[in-house]
Parts: C-alpha cells; sequence; structure tokens
C-alpha cells in the first residue's frame, strides 16, 4: 500500500508524560517510520519540508517538534532543556508510534542527537541518515581556510552583534533575526536567498534554548566517542552532506566517512548547509536510493 490513495496525513500533541510532542504523520500508515529530527534548536521541522514529504510514497515520513520548539511543550524549567532529555523524548515517540525500528534522520543539531540515541538506543534504529551535521566539535581550523566562510561570517557578525544580549527583544524575536541575517550561511547559492528567507518566514521560532547555550549549560549533543558508537552501531549509515557546506564544512562528512567503514558518504555539489532545499531533487534521490537499497 504505498499508492497515493493510501496515504494519511495527521498533526496531533503527543504527550509523552511530563512533555508533549507536536508530531506530524503523512505518508501509509503501514509502511516503514522515517522519524526525522530537525536542527537548531529552537526552530521547528516546517523547513525540512517539502524535501521530506517527497519520500511519503516509500515511507511513513514522521517530524516532530523538540521538548522547547514549535508547537511542542515550552515554559518548562531551565534544566528541562538539554539534548539528552531530547534523546529521551525521541525514544518514547517511537514507542508511542508502535515502531520496534525506524530509519531516522537527523539534520544539524538532529544529526548530532540521532547520534546520541545511536548510543543509548541501537536496538531502535534500522537506518541512520546523518544530513548536514558534525561529529565533531573542532571544525573551527578548517573552516578558517575557507576563504568564502571567512567573507559571509565578517559581513553576518556585524549584522547580528548583540541580538542575544539585548534585552528589549523577545528571546523567540532573538532566534527569528539571527536565523533570517544568517542566512547567507546555510546557502552557497546567494540567488536563492529570499526563497529561503520565505521558508524561514514559515518556522515557529522559540527562545526556550536561548539562555543556556551562552552560558554554556548545555551537555554535548554529540557522544563522547560517536566513531565507536557508530561503528558498534554497526546499522546501514548514510552521511548526507553539502559539498559547499559553510556551517558544518565537507571535512568532517569525510572524516566520519573514513572512520566508520559501513558508512556511505554522498555529497550534494553546489549545496550548503540547507542542501535538502538548494538541491531538493538530488538529495531526495541520494536518499531515496540509500532506502530502497
Amino acid at each position: 500500500m504505498t499508492g497515493a490513495a493510501a496515504r494519511v496525513f495527521e498533526e496531533r500533541t503527543v504527550d509523552l508524560g511530563g512533555v508533549s510532542l507536536f508530531v506530524r504523520r503523512h505518508g501509509a500508515p503501514d509502511a516503514p517510520v522515517l522519524l526525522g529530527i530537525h536542527g537548531g534548536p529552537c526552530w521547528d521541522h516546517s523547513y525540512l519540508l517539502p524535501a521530506m514529504d517527497d519520500l511519503t510514497d516509500l515511507r511513513q515520513v514522521v517530524l516532530f517538534d523538540l521538548r522547547g520548539c514549535g508547537r511542542s511543550s515550552r515554559d518548562l524549567p531551565d534544566d528541562a532543556y538539554q539534548p539528552d532529555l531530547c534523546v529521551e523524548d525521541t525514544a518514547r515517540l517511537i514507542e508511542w508510534l508502535g515502531a520496534s525500528q525506524v530509519d531516522l534522520l537527523g539534520f544539524s543539531y538532529g544529526g548530532q542527537l540521532a547520534m546520541l540515541l545511536a548510543e543509548r538506543y541501537p536496538q531502535l534504529i534500522d537506518r541512520l541518515v546523518l544530513a548536514s551535521t558534525t561529529a565533531y566539535p573542532d571544525i573551527h581550523g578548517y573552516l578558517a581556510e575557507n576563504a568564502e566562510y571567512r567573507r559571509r561570517a565578517a559581513e553576518i557578525d556585524a549584522l547580528t552583534a548583540g541580538i542575544f544580549t539585548d534585552e528589549s527583544i523577545d528571546a523567540a524575536e532573538c532566534t527569528r533575526r539571527d536565523a533570517m541575517l544568517s542566512a547567507p550561511m546555510s546557502l552557497w547559492d546567494l540567488g536563492l536567498l529570499d526563497e529561503w528567507r520565505a521558508v524561514l518566514a514559515g518556522v515557529r521560532f522559540s527562545g526556550e534554548w536561548n539562555p543556556a547555550w551562552p552560558a554554556g549549560r548545555l551537555r554535548s549533543p554529540r557522544p563522547a566517542d560517536p566513531e565507536r558508537v557508530l561503528r558498534e552501531l554497526d546499522r546501514p549509515t548514510l552521511i548526507l552532506h553539502g559539498a559547499q557546506e559553510l556551517g558544518f564544512p565537507v571535512q568532517v562528512a569525510h572524516r566520519l566517512h573514513a572512520a566508520v567503514p559501513h558508512s556511505e558518504l554522498a555529497l550534494i555539489d553546489g549545496a550548503g548547509h540547507a542542501a535538502h532545499f538548494e538541491k531538493r531533487a538530488e538529495w531526495v534521490a541520494r536518499l531515496r536510493a540509500f532506502l530502497t537499497r
């Protein structure tokens, strides 16, 4: 049952006990689950559309908003915004879905959470997709070698200076302004900038994670040894990356691929961080080929 007539669409809030997550399901209800974890944090899942919906003929595509994000629980205690708690939420969501295993796609910050879930709950993962993310914290040396990154970063830093310390601006508005002004760092083709900002205009930004991030109170979203975790996971793993990525430079994708023998590396030429947007057709095709192999 993979025809269009068999697909269902549902949006709802799921109470997981102590936290509620906004969940979006689209696809054949009896198809394997492709569960996506968005980035940010303080963003929502919507910017991953419509690319993820291009796979609803193949999978039941499930997207959700992390705690403190989008339409999921907000106004939680400050210590409730931690990456490991998001991993626990994700594991409980998989249980709620009734799936013994899922194909897991983590995008950007969500990719780091996916690796943390792989460490804690490897039995829940059938296939793993790490999209536009990094397993490594030491990326600044790579970025410093990139002249285009340096040029754009200088311009953006001048525009965003003081946003998160301006107490006259609402926390969610701080996130929105930062995302809009930093948008050139998400793309390689700046001719698409207006279209990308139109996508961002639909994101329900929040500010729940903002206090902990600059204060250094967030625990690591990555395992201490992600290479070991992924080798021991021993499940099909796709590293899906824009070849001109300016956020998490392409060197980190090559590095992880070399360290995880069973991984597959798919580079999208002419794309940056938002490869799913810049080169949607190729991004989806690479993902589809991996899921059907």
